[in-house]
């Protein structure tokens, strides 16, 4: 049995390019076509008008209109990590941005509702077998600091939805809104285990466990719903001091950090 997962965005289109040439491994990466409207943020957004999902109101520099919805954010098309994102809240401060930045960029209606993610996963039939959501309660550059399971049933739909439209396989996570009128809207799709992966393994998804079941050639059934809600998420950040000893690295000794008692 021979298993492949991608855990950064510069590996999906390779692998799924390579897929024939991986002796038989089961790859757990979206086609070539569905991985490429994922990394184009602009190309997602066409896509998702056209399948009637929710998304908010997209236009590339040149076709916005006189008098767009401010606030805006200037968006890099291709970005990742919270980059080359801005928010521009008049024309003067949009043409500032679209001038000031470096990344191929497009215009996007601010969400002013509040924010989810759906951890998905995928059989190799892009069927989905299970969608946990998560609340976003502090994130940092992209990345989800804080968050705790909730069993919502429109948004265990809506990212089935979304997941299934796109033809994801194995893993995705699905970033929303819930607007104030209850509309969803989906801001961004990472074909991937998030960063947040451990709040909904720790729930009870048992995406690994799903991961190498269709490794071994099994259809695993559905499990919409079959994790715990409520639980509860929170990183910090540590370090660990070390020093050149004799030709290896040693951790410091309390005594000798600055500081340190």
């Amino acid at each position: 049995m021979r298993l492949v997962v991608p855990l950064t965005d510069l590996d999906h289109l390779q692998l799924a390019a390579a897929r024939p040439l991986l002796d038989g491994a089961v790859v757990l990466v979206s086609d070539p076509e569905t991985s490429e409207r994922c990394l184009d943020k602009y190309a997602a957004h066409a896509f998702f008008e056209e399948q009637g999902i929710g998304s908010p109101a997209t236009w590339l520099p040149t076709e916005v209109p006189d008098d767009p919805p401010y606030p805006v954010l200037v968006k890099a098309r291709r970005g990742f990590g919270s980059r080359h994102i801005y928010r521009a809240a008049n024309r003067a401060e949009l043409d500032f941005f679209l001038r000031y930045t470096a990344a191929e960029s497009m215009v996007q209606a601010v969400c002013h509702g509040v924010e989810y993610s759906i951890d998905v996963f995928c059989d190799l039939r892009a069927r989905c077998l299970e969608a946990v959501p998560r609340t976003m309660i502090e994130s940092k550059g992209g990345e989800s600091i804080k968050g705790a399971t909730i069993r919502d049933e429109q948004l265990i739909a809506f990212g089935c939805a979304v997941s299934e439209a796109l033809r994801i396989i194995g893993p995705a996570n699905v970033q929303c809104f819930r607007e104030s009128d209850g509309r969803l809207q989906v801001t961004d799709v990472n074909p991937r285990f998030g960063g947040g992966f451990p709040l909904p393994t720790a729930a009870g998804s048992r995406y690994p466990e799903l991961a190498l079941a269709l490794a071994r050639g099994e259809s695993p059934e559905r499990r919409l719903g079959e994790f715990r809600e409520g639980v509860v998420m929170t990183r910090y950040f540590s370090q660990v001091i070390l020093e050149e000893s004799g030709g290896t690295l040693e951790p410091v000794q309390a005594e000798g950090v600055p500081g340190e008692a």
